[in-house]
This record gives C-alpha cells, structure tokens and sequence, in this order.
C-alpha cells in the first residue's frame, strides 16, 4: 500500500479527472449526478452494515466506496463550471468553525446535548435571514422512519417536546383506540392517518428511551431473517416443501430457530 501522505488526496482527485477525460472510462464520462444517485445511497448503507458488523477492514473500504461517490460528483461540478472539490472542503470547514462558536471565539465548557441546541439556534438565525424554517434543512427522500426521529430531535431542542416517557405511552394507548374507532369505521385514509400517528409517536418513544428506531427496527428485521433461514435449512434437511410445510410445523421450526440463533448471539 502506498505511504499514507497529503499528496494522496491530490492524486486521487487527479485519478478522477483522469476518469473523466475522452482518454479516461467510457463509463465514468457517461455518468450524471442523478445517473449515480442510487450509488451515494448504496455506499452510504454498506457503511452503515460495517459500522454495526464492527468490522474494520470492510469499514475502511465502504468509507473509500462513499468518498468516491463525494469525488465524483464534484469532478462533474467542476466540469459543469458551478464548484470543485475544494470549495466543497472550504464550506465544511468554514461551516464548522461558524457552528462550534465554543471552540474557536469565546472558549466555553458545554455538555453534548447543549452543544446539538447551540447548533440549532445558530442555524436557525441564518434559516430566519433566508425565510427558512427550523425544519427546511431535512431531506425530501429520508426514511420515513428517520425522518420522524429527527424532525422530533430538531424542535425537541427548542423545548417543544415531552417531558416525561410515561405521557408518551399514554399518547400510544391514545392513538391506538383511535385506530380501533377508524378501522371499525372503515375508511381507508382514516386508517393510514391513525397508523401514521402510532409510528410517529413510536418513535418519539425511541427518542426518548435513547433508542434509534431505524436501527433498532434494522436489527429485528436482521434476526427475523436469520430465523426464517434456519425454518428454510431445517425444512430441507427434512425434504419438505416451505409451501407444503403448514403453520403448525413451521411455528414449531420458528421457536426451534429462536432457541439456536439466539444461542448464538
């Protein structure tokens, strides 16, 4: 491997134009900021997946996979004459001496959680300036699930929020009869309005509980697929069908499935 120094940015950067150029990939000069938008979110989850595989090997890849798609794009702006990757690294950084005030003006001890409200309201005095509000800086295409938890995060540091978990459950029993007397009624909209508010007040649960929903759903999602896999091992041992096996044999591969893989956990 080559010895780690700042020139290797440079000639990484250098590497993309070589790319893009008429001597360079064909596939790369065809490509478009939107061609290679679902490549940013693809790295962007295989990041995530090492992150919590805690392995490192794959998280130094995956971590080079994305600064690839950052590259990219900014060797297509710098093409289309709007910025290159430099004003790109100039705004992060004069971004983050604007938002940590505390460290570089006036020297000051803050707790973490005074640090997130302090960045809240330094970026709403400028959001007011541009008529933008508190919650204009979220991604249109964010999960859903993601979304919620940080819309609730962000107007959670100006207070308005729940104080106590216990007003959260009863909100969920609120909204759950609620969902009862809409889906009696049968309406198909009211139904998908009340279910809405039962996951939104979900994940103000998992907010407050320090649990991210995403993650934490991610995680049941991953054990009950490495349950389901075991029923589908166990069914082929056995040389049955999964059509033909029947609920009652599959409920009893599943509590077999949850004694093994959790054994392993």
């Amino acid at each position: 491997m080559k010895k780690r120094t700042e020139d290797n940015f440079t000639d990484l950067i250098k590497l993309m134009s070589k790319l893009r150029s008429k001597d360079g990939c064909p596939w790369d000069r065809a490509q478009t900021h939107k061609s290679l938008l679902p490549y940013l979110i693809e790295e962007a989850y295989e990041v995530l997946d090492t992150i919590q595989a805690k392995d490192d090997q794959r998280f130094r890849e995956e971590l080079g996979d994305l600064l690839l798609q950052i590259i990219f794009h900014a060797q297509i702006a710098k093409e289309r004459k709007k910025f290159d990757i430099y004003e790109v690294i100039e705004s992060l950084r004069q971004k983050l001496i604007e938002r940590h005030p505390h460290v570089f003006k006036e020297k000051k001890k803050l707790l973490s959680k005074e640090v997130l409200k302090n960045w809240e309201h330094i970026k709403l005095a400028k959001n007011r300036a541009k008529n933008k509000s508190v919650l204009s800086g979220l991604p249109r295409h964010l999960p859903a699930l993601l979304k919620a938890y940080r819309v609730q995060e962000k107007v959670g540091r100006f207070d308005f929020d729940w104080k106590k978990t216990d007003e959260i459950f009863s909100k969920i029993e609120e909204e759950i009869e609620e969902l009862k007397r809409a889906s009696k009624k049968g309406k198909k909209r009211n139904i998908e309005e009340e279910l809405g508010d039962i996951l939104f007040s979900w994940v103000n649960l998992c907010r407050h509980l320090k649990i991210n929903p995403e993650f934490a759903l991610r995680r049941t999602i991953d054990k009950f697929v490495k349950r389901f896999n075991y029923i589908e091992r166990r069914l082929k041992e056995k040389k049955i069908s999964l059509h033909k096996a029947g609920l009652p044999l599959l409920d009893s591969l599943w509590e077999e499935a949850k004694r093994s893989t959790d054994a392993t956990d």
